[in-house]
């Protein structure tokens, strides 16, 4: 991308004005040892916490304990995501690529996972799987994502790098429901991937950790 396109995605309030940092593939792969090592670390807190759900997950949370879907990964390849379970189960999902959540069907444990971000936990197990980064793109459901690839500018391009846990879009905006947010989306993914770099791999972790405790965008 042009240094003009990169400057028509960069966010009028954003902090990283002029740090170019240069982005080659050593980044990348050094990003890569560092995302396998971080979730080997994680390993032990995600054991811990699964025992302590599976003694709640009967009581306020009934139905299987993790719950598995089809995401969109890097170069448009699916894959199947891991979560805790937040949602009351269904054969399928209802709503469309540009309806809300629905949050009649969270409940009571689901609230307070999404709340703390604990659902996405197992997501490390992506990572060592090589299927997701801890920072990147967050990726959407398959067919919401195909919906957008058609109709929103620039969608596809995002998923040049491996989708994350947290994303420079997700701690800049919360939960994006809909096409025009769809569309901002992209737009920070995009600025994401073009200015990648330890400066702002740092900044989204810092920014991850103040969504954990003030619940910014949770849903």
């Amino acid at each position: 991308m042009a240094t003009s396109s990169l400057e028509s995605l960069r966010p009028e309030t954003s902090v990283f004005h002029g740090i170019g940092e240069p982005r080659g593939r050593f980044f990348w792969h050094i990003k890569r040892g560092v995302d396998i090592g971080l979730s080997l670390l994680a390993l032990p807190i995600l054991a811990m916490i699964t025992v302590w759900l599976l003694l709640l997950n009967p009581l306020f949370n009934r139905g299987p304990l993790v719950f598995k879907q089809r995401r969109m990964g890097r170069y448009q390849s699916e894959f199947t995501i891991l979560k805790f379970r937040t949602m009351a189960p269904s054969a399928s999902i209802a709503r469309g690529a540009g309806d809300p959540v629905e949050m009649d069907r969270i409940t009571p444990l689901g609230y307070w996972l999404r709340r703390l971000r604990i659902d996405e936990l197992p997501q490390i197990i992506n990572v060592l799987r090589g299927e997701m980064s801890l920072i990147g793109p967050r990726p959407d459901y398959i067919e919401f994502a195909r919906d957008y690839s058609d109709s929103v500018p620039s969608y596809r391009h995002r998923h040049t790098v491996r989708p994350g846990i947290s994303g420079y879009a997700q701690v800049c905006m919360g939960y994006a429901e809909g096409y025009a947010l769809a569309e901002r989306k992209a737009q920070l993914d995009l600025y994401y991937i073009e200015n990648a770099g330890w400066r702002l791999e740092s900044w989204i972790l810092a920014r991850t950790f103040a969504v954990l405790v003030s619940g910014f965008g949770a849903r």
